[in-house]
């Protein structure tokens, strides 16, 4: 465990050339109105959990039945195009466009199901590592599976290609240097979650505890829980040990590359962060924490046993607020309140 308090909270943009991110829930809500699948998830009470006195989870599993709270990424970006077309997009709005990304998970579904919706085509390019049922879950929704690399970096350096070789729509769920009109909008789709579970909490939460790998999540819930919430809540970043691209960057006051060994946050385990991300989270965030595997794994049976099994990488948030050295490092105690996410479904 590690923790780093920002020194940045509420001054200037560590990235000038980069936006903030979006904090407009309403374009997203109105979009999203027209979306068969767009259901509210909901907010879990898990008091048993841990010695405070609200435990709240956003339960993130079942969204849009994709599995992941990446279901308002992607996805909402190529829905965000279809509107832009047509007043009444249907499957053909989008034809002849192809939308070409690089994932390890949930991101490449997203991906993949909007753009089969609006009858585009998707190249979702994998690394060797990647298991072949994922590739199958990929195909599923139609997407064309390309295997390059051995890792990650590596199939996004293919894709990259890919896109300017063909002429394709690169779509990222990061944002680097020239690359931040897509990603902004992607990021926005995630504040429908970050919207419900303001409405759904019954009072202010003390604490937030927001995983992140390259960001997204994590930035956009910040950005909106402070439009709406003010500085009340503390909010925390939890990432891996193995990957602390926040912290590190935080730290450095510049957007810097995070290396270490493979984490079982396989989801988290992002080496650099999204520029729209750091620039929000440096501006919001409180706190940044990394945790060992060990330190979130050992908790994930009693989260099963409460009825909100995930993954690590789903879990990191909820891990940490269940770990008493980090609860007393942070101040959470028995009259905390405490606002998680479950991002995705267990494997």
């Amino acid at each position: 465990m590690k923790i780093t308090s920002n020194p940045h909270r509420g001054g200037q943009k560590l990235i000038q050339a980069a936006p903030y991110p979006s904090t407009d829930s309403e374009r997203v809500a109105d979009l999203l109105k027209h979306c068969p699948a767009a259901e509210e998830t909901p907010l879990v009470t898990a008091n048993g959990l841990t010695g405070v006195a609200n435990l709240w989870i956003k339960d993130e599993r079942e969204r849009m039945n994709l599995g992941s709270f990446k279901a308002l990424g992607a996805a909402y970006v190529i829905a965000r195009h279809a509107a832009d077309i047509s007043a009444t997009p249907d499957d053909t709005t989008l034809s002849g466009r192809t939308y070409v990304t690089a994932s390890a998970g949930n991101h490449g579904m997203s991906v993949a199901a909007g753009a089969r919706v609006f009858g585009a085509d998707a190249v979702v390019y994998i690394a060797e590592t990647v298991p072949e049922s994922f590739a199958d879950r990929l195909r599923e929704q139609k997407a064309q599976v390309v295997r390059h690399g051995a890792d990650y970096a590596g199939s996004m350096d293919g894709a990259s290609r890919a896109a300017e070789e063909n002429g394709w729509i690169l779509l990222s769920d990061s944002s680097w240097d020239g690359y931040y009109e897509l990603p902004h909008t992607l990021m926005e789709g995630y504040l429908q979650m970050a919207a419900e579970a303001v409405r759904q909490c019954p009072q202010r939460p003390t604490h937030m505890m927001l995983q992140a790998g390259v960001g997204g999540l994590a930035g956009a819930v910040a950005a909106y829980a402070r439009t709406v919430w003010g500085d009340a809540p503390k909010i925390v970043v939890v990432e891996p040990d193995a990957a602390p691209a926040l912290q590190a960057s935080i730290e450095a006051g510049a957007c810097v590359f995070a290396d270490g060994p493979d984490s079982v946050m396989g989801r988290l385990d992002c080496k650099e962060p999204s520029q729209i991300a750091l620039n929000g989270l440096a501006r919001d965030a409180d706190s940044f924490l990394t945790l060992t595997d060990d330190e979130v794994t050992e908790h994930l049976p009693a989260m099963a046993a409460a009825g909100v099994a995930t993954t690590a990488s789903g879990g990191a948030g909820v891990a940490a607020v269940m770990n008493a050295d980090v609860r007393k490092a942070l101040g959470i105690d028995k009259y905390s309140c405490v606002l998680c996410f479950l991002s995705e479904v267990a494997e």
